[in-house]
Parts: C-alpha cells; sequence; structure tokens
C-alpha cells in the first residue's frame, strides 16, 4: 500500500470519531449555556444588580463559583477541544444545580466517568440491602473505604441527621461530621472521632492516591473544614477497629453502642457498618427512634 493511500485510509478511519467528538463537544456547549441561563444570581448568593442584561448567570460568574478561570470556562461554553477533569466537572454540577439525571448527561457529553457514590452502589446487592431492613432497629448501613454511605436502613437514617434530606452524591462521612452542623452535634467526643477518621482515611487512600474521587474529597474537605486540614497534616495512619461510641441524638438522647464493621467481599472495599446497644437504656433508644420513623424512604 502507497503512502498516499495509507494516510487516506487513516483520515477516513479518523473522521467518525472527530466527528463524533465535535458534536459531542458543541451538545456539551449548548448544555452548559442553558443551565447556565436558567440560574438566577440570588439562588447563588450573587448581587443582581441594575444593568444586568444576560439571562442567569454570566460566564465569569460560573467560573469564579466554579474555582476554575474565565477564559478556559469561555472556551468550554464555545465547544473548544480543551481536557475537562472529573473534578472541574463536579465543581460544575454544583454550581449549576444540576440534578441527578443531569449530572449523569453532563458526564457523559464530556466523555467522563462520574466518580461520586452517587453514579454507582457497588458492593450493595438485594440480599445486602435485605439484611440492612432486617437489622432495624440496629442502625446499619453500607460504606466503602472512602466513607461513602451507599445504602442504609430506617433507624441509621436518622441517627446523626436527616440522611435522606442530604443529596445522594454529599453522604460521605467524613464529609458530613466536618460539615453538616446536626451530624457534628451528635459526635459526643468530637475531636478524637475526627482525628482518628482522618487518619482511617489516609491510611486507605494509600491504595488509591491516583483516583479522582479521593483527591476531590481530600480537596473538598480541606477546603471546608480547618480541622480536617489540621489532622491531615499530621500524617497519622490507623486501621479499622470495633470500638464502643457514644452518640448524642436530638430524638432519643445519648447512645452508646459498640461500632463493627463487616466486610462485603475478600478485598477491604464495601463494608456493612453495625451499631449494637451496650446497655438495655440505648436498647430501648433505638426501638424508640426506629418507630419514630419507621416509613419508606431513600436507602
Amino acid at each position: 500500500m502507497t503512502t498516499m493511500a495509507q494516510e487516506s485510509l487513516r483520515q477516513t478511519a479518523a473522521a467518525p470519531r472527530n466527528s463524533s467528538s465535535e458534536i459531542r463537544r458543541h451538545e456539551l456547549a449548548a448544555f452548559l449555556r442553558s443551565r447556565r441561563e436558567r440560574i438566577t444570581p440570588e439562588q447563588v448568593g450573587l448581587p443582581r444588580g441594575a444593568r444586568r442584561r444576560t439571562p442567569g448567570l454570566r460566564r465569569e460568574e460560573v467560573a469564579h463559583l466554579s474555582a476554575v478561570g474565565v477564559t478556559w470556562y469561555t472556551w468550554l461554553e464555545q465547544a473548544r477541544d480543551i481536557h475537562v477533569s472529573v473534578q472541574v466537572l463536579d465543581a460544575l454540577a454544583r454550581t449549576l444545580m444540576l440534578d441527578k439525571t443531569e449530572r449523569v448527561h453532563l458526564f457523559q457529553l464530556a466523555g467522563a466517568i462520574d466518580p461520586t457514590p452517587a453514579a454507582y452502589c457497588e458492593g450493595v446487592s438485594d440480599s445486602v440491602r435485605m439484611t440492612l431492613d432486617q437489622l432495624d432497629p440496629l442502625p446499619a448501613c453500607v460504606q466503602n473505604s472512602r466513607y461513602d454511605i451507599l445504602a442504609y436502613n430506617r433507624t441509621y437514617a436518622r441517627l446523626f441527621c436527616d440522611l435522606d434530606a442530604i443529596a445522594p452524591e454529599d453522604r460521605n462521612c467524613m464529609l458530613l461530621v466536618h460539615t453538616n452542623p446536626d451530624w457534628r452535634s451528635a459526635i459526643v467526643h468530637f475531636d478524637e472521632t475526627t482525628r482518628l477518621m482522618a487518619a482511617k482515611l489516609r491510611a486507605s487512600m494509600a491504595g488509591h492516591l491516583s483516583e479522582p474521587a479521593w483527591k476531590m474529597l481530600v480537596k473538598r474537605l480541606q477546603k471546608e473544614s480547618p480541622e480536617f486540614r489540621e489532622n491531615w497534616e499530621r500524617y497519622e495512619v490507623v486501621v479499622n477497629r470495633t470500638k464502643t461510641k457514644e452518640f448524642r441524638n436530638p430524638y432519643v438522647g445519648l447512645l452508646t453502642v459498640c461500632h463493627t464493621d463487616l466486610w462485603l467481599g475478600p478485598e477491604h472495599g464495601a463494608r456493612m457498618v453495625t451499631y449494637t446497644p451496650v446497655d438495655e437504656v440505648t436498647r430501648e433508644r433505638l426501638e424508640k427512634l426506629h418507630l419514630m420513623f419507621s416509613g419508606p424512604g431513600p436507602r
């Protein structure tokens, strides 16, 4: 085959891919513009101003709120051929207040895999969910090694806060203990708990250093929590262990429980976290909590 024929064949083979990529970039640009234009400044805490003519948010406002460059975001809306990281897509999804379906669409248009637990729930089969339900009124959930809460039963849903009201992508114990007021107030030994959790996260992260979801979580925690930044810089590491814990529940009072991790596979990934009462008072209070919120809800 001649050199010219080879080049022609190469260009023909590449054309559909380039065309598909270009179409996807234009769809992404149009989608971002449409989502930006539907959000009012007031929704994101910005003043409207007397001379505003742009419907919704301005490009520079989206860029600022998402912590990206204005020029870079402008190129994105112009369908330029630029790389978009999952961290940036996650920030844009939050700034533009995308719902679950819109978030999936955003990542698909960008040709990226959404790393948040809202996108997938590994290790949570129907039998595991049934086990969670059967454990009520004992609080129980399924977490991965990054502290994402993948499933939970009714009692756990109200153990620390109203977990059903938390967006799925934000159901992460590390994030909630550092940023959610209700969750924070439920922890009796707060300083010890947050220090231990940071050390456990660092130990778990050793095998996931290059994974976007882990880096996104740490970056967000460092940005939003001075306590986490301080504990993270200690470079302490510990492994998971069974431990007696105390929680202050707003509905039933003090709870003293034994925390146990039950691993769901041979690799230390998804695990079922259970809390069993250490005294009769706690048992009665857990039963009361379960009865108070035993109706159906997202899990």
